[in-house]
């Protein structure tokens, strides 16, 4: 099994060693890559990290990333996006503070966002998320600048809500999280997103 990791900015190292501490759990061979060009999309499952979805966005795009990336996700290649991967990967997005915003998204999941839904980076904190549908328990998860999920539609399904909003959706072979799972002290979310590889 591979399992890529976009490794243009934010907690990429984190979801690696993540990624394989749940590999080795579930007693999995398999290996994680750094993705940041086109060659690097030879992978059975693709991790977007957190970070700041803009830039993620405007250097993927400058990379000719962004639409071979959409491309295999809606050939079916396992995605889990989280905070800033989340926004990416939803088809409707707003910031709390400015309304709508122009940036580069891959825009395929069912879901409406808000950017900076708690507040700027001092607002960040930690809550305890019920994970128990997939496996986990009651989880303490980092949220960092997160973004909110205020709306499932079409095909997503929540898996998790904290506070009236949602933290983990997934729709299909999507998986979004507003919560940083790569620094939790659990893997589940790593572990699952495996098992959706799988397959």
């Amino acid at each position: 099994m591979k399992i890529g990791v976009l490794a243009y900015q934010g907690s990429f190292e984190e979801h690696a060693l993540q990624a394989k501490r749940a590999m080795d759990k579930l007693k999995i061979d398999g290996e994680i890559i750094a993705v940041k060009r086109v060659n690097d999309l030879d992978v059975d499952g693709i991790i977007i990290p957190g970070g700041e979805s803009t830039t993620i966005g405007i250097v993927a795009q400058r990379m000719g990333l962004l639409e071979p990336l959409k491309e295999k996700i809606m050939e079916g290649l396992p995605v889990l996006g989280t905070c800033a991967g989340a926004i990416m990967l939803a088809k409707d997005v707003s910031d709390a503070k400015v309304g709508k915003k122009s940036q580069p998204l891959i825009g395929v999941m069912d879901i409406s966002v808000i950017r900076n839904y708690y507040g700027r980076q001092r607002e960040s904190f930690e809550a305890n998320v019920d994970l128990r549908s997939i496996g986990g328990g009651i989880e303490k998860v980092v949220f960092i600048r997160a973004p909110a999920i205020v709306k499932v539609f079409g095909n997503a399904k929540s898996l998790s809500q904290f506070k009236d909003v949602h933290v983990m959706v997934q729709e299909n072979n999507l998986l979004a999280t507003t919560f940083h799972p790569e620094l939790s002290g659990t893997t589940i979310v790593h572990e699952y997103f495996i098992s959706m590889i799988k397959k």
